[in-house]
C-alpha cells in the first residue's frame, strides 16, 4: 500500500502546475494535500479512480485537507475534539487501520499562536492513542516542525524560531513517546540533506536550505510492515514536496 502526503499550498494554484499529473505519476492508494485553502467544489479534480474527501476551514481560502483514496472507507470524520473550524484533520477508517490527514497549526512569528499550538498538540496526541487502541493509526501530514538538528539546513540560526522551537520540537518528542514511529527516521536515522519544505526566499530550494516538516507517523506495531519512505524533492507545484510511504498493509 502506498500513501502521499503533500502540502500544496493552495489546491487551486498547485492544479495549474501539474498537479494531477504528478500525483498520478505517484500511483499511490492514497493522496493526502494539506493547505487547499479552498472550500469544498471550489476545484474539479481530475482523479476519476478516487474517493474525494475534503475538509474546509471556515475562513476562506486557509487552511484545509483533503484526502484523495482508492478504496471507499468504513467511516469518514473531519476534525477532532473542539479544533472545528480551520479544516485541519481527515480521520478515515479502514478494517486494519486508521488514516488520519493533518495540518498542524503555525506557531507563527515570534511564537504569537505557540500557546494553541501546545492545546493542539496534547488534544491531537489525546485523540490519536485512543484511536491506537482499537486498530492501528497512519498520521501524515505538514507537522510544522522539524523535529532534531537533522531536519533542517540551518538549525543554528533557527532555534527558537515557529518550527524550530524548544517548545514544538518537546511535544513531536511526547508524539512519539507515545507509542508513534516517525518512518522516515526509522528508515535513515542519519540521512542528512533531506528535507520537504523550503522558503520561497533566497533561493532556498535551488540551495537545498530547507526543512523536514512533512511526516508519515505510524503506530509502534506497525514498524517491521514499513517498507519504504521516500522524499520527492523533484516533485514541484508547491513549496513543499510530496512524500511517501509504502507499508505493507491491506485495506
Amino acid at each position: 500500500m502506498r500513501l502521499i502526503s503533500w502540502n500544496v499550498n493552495g489546491l487551486r494554484a498547485c492544479l495549474e502546475k501539474g498537479f494531477v499529473d504528478s500525483v498520478k505519476s505517484l500511483d499511490a492508494d492514497f493522496i493526502c494535500i494539506q493547505e487547499t485553502k479552498m472550500q469544498e467544489g471550489q476545484a474539479q479534480v481530475d482523479l476519476p479512480d478516487y474517493e474525494e474527501f475534503y475538509c474546509s476551514a471556515e475562513k476562506k481560502g486557509y487552511s484545509g485537507t483533503a484526502i484523495f483514496a482508492r478504496k471507499k472507507p468504513l467511516t469518514a470524520e473531519k476534525n477532532f475534539g473542539t479544533h472545528t473550524t480551520e479544516g485541519r484533520a481527515i480521520i478515515l477508517e479502514y478494517e486494519g487501520f486508521y488514516l488520519i490527514n493533518v495540518y498542524v497549526p503555525n506557531s507563527q512569528d515570534g511564537l504569537k499562536r505557540i500557546d494553541y499550538r501546545m492545546e493542539w498538540e496534547d488534544d491531537f496526541r489525546g485523540f490519536i492513542s485512543e484511536l491506537d487502541k482499537k486498530k492501528p493509526v497512519i498520521v501524515c501530514g505538514d507537522m510544522n516542525v522539524a523535529h532534531e538538528e537533522i531536519d533542517l539546513k540551518n538549525p543554528k540560526t533557527n532555534r527558537g524560531n515557529a518550527g524550530f522551537s524548544d517548545q514544538e520540537r518537546g511535544k513531536m518528542t511526547e508524539l512519539l513517546g507515545a507509542g508513534f514511529t516517525d518512518t522516515y527516521r526509522y528508515l535513515y536515522p542519519d540521512k542528512e540533506g533531506e528535507y520537504s519544505w523550503w522558503s520561497y526566499r533566497f533561493n532556498a530550494r535551488k540551495n537545498n536550505a530547507g526543512w523536514r516538516i512533512d511526516y508519515f507517523i505510524v503506530s509502534d506495531r506497525l514498524r517491521d510492515k514499513i517498507k519504504a519512505a521516500k522524499i520527492h524533492s523533484d516533485i514541484m507545484g508547491s513549496d513543499h514536496c510530496p512524500v511517501e510511504l509504502e507499508i505493507d498493509l491491506q485495506y
